[in-house]
């Protein structure tokens, strides 16, 4: 299996102006989180890719790609139906070949020579199956993504068969179904914002929107499908995930990200006196 496309999907509602902000690479240049997450994909060797978009954000995003334009085809989805109706938009782009897909909201650090994207793609392509980048999760971060369950591959460290896919459980039903084994206690395998998905999850997707008893199906909806049409993997990178959408993400993002680059110390520095100038401010009574 080969994986030459990609999907990043950037219309969700109160999220779709967060991969137009501007941030600071590892080599202090100014770039937009849109621009990040092209190069990554890029470093994974795919170098087509579709952004699924609102109506009407087309020119914010055309100024965003930077030199990356001429690499994104953009679609839009027409009315917000949730995030599995989003990928359905990049049906006719996607055909019939797997695709790398990243959500617009995230941004990824890789702890190896390998990007992220890299790592899943090569995982991917050995295994020929449909293969969700997980991490452990935190209970207290369980609203925030979809949640995996499964029997750990032998022979291959992180390495899961997927039986069970659950979006945002809450606590009591993550430790009834969703507890994976040799995790800590409390912790379970949540979704990285980067999947490879094979072609067959677009029609999964297109039984789920007209299926009149559910209302905007998310991707982990159709991923729960998965396991009965075949091999379905979940993988757990040698990085981490930024998630621009919660509070203060933005700034938990470029702070990471600046602290694996070659500015570290003079942001430490900055960190150090921030907190030092703060500590000798009288709180006002």
């Amino acid at each position: 299996m080969q994986v030459r496309k990609a999907v990043i999907t950037a219309a969700a509602p109160n999220q779709n102006r967060l991969p137009l902000q501007q941030l600071v690479d590892r080599d202090g240049n100014d770039k937009t989180a849109l621009q990040l997450i092209v190069e990554e994909i890029v470093a994974a060797g795919v170098e087509e890719i579709c952004v699924v978009i609102q109506p009407g954000d087309h020119a914010a995003y055309q100024l965003a790609a930077g030199n990356h334009l001429g690499s994104l085809q953009f679609v839009e989805q027409p009315e917000p139906r949730g995030y599995a109706d989003a990928i359905y938009q990049a049906k006719k782009f996607v055909g019939d070949n797997p695709f790398l897909h990243l959500v617009g909201d995230h941004l990824y650090l890789s702890a190896t020579d390998g990007p992220c994207a890299k790592q899943l793609v090569r995982m991917a392509c050995e295994f020929g199956c449909s293969v969700s980048a997980v991490e452990s999760t935190r209970e207290k971060n369980l609203p925030y993504f979809g949640i995996v369950s499964g029997p750990h591959v032998p022979r291959f460290d992180g390495l899961y068969e997927v039986e069970r896919v659950v979006e945002k459980p809450t606590p009591t039903l993550a430790e009834q179904v969703l507890a994976t084994p040799g995790l800590r206690a409390g912790h379970y395998l949540g979704f990285f914002g980067m999947h490879v998905l094979t072609p067959g999850v677009i029609g999964l997707i297109e039984k789920l929107l007209v299926d009149a008893s559910r209302t905007k199906p998310s991707l982990s909806d159709a991923a729960s499908l998965l396991p009965s049409h075949g091999k379905y993997l979940a993988y757990e990178l040698q990085g981490s995930r930024y998630n621009l959408g919660i509070k203060y993400g933005l700034l938990k993002a470029q702070l990471a990200i600046g602290l694996s680059s070659r500015d570290r110390d003079e942001i430490l520095t900055e960190i150090v006196d921030l907190l030092a100038n703060r500590a000798e401010v009288q709180p006002v009574r």
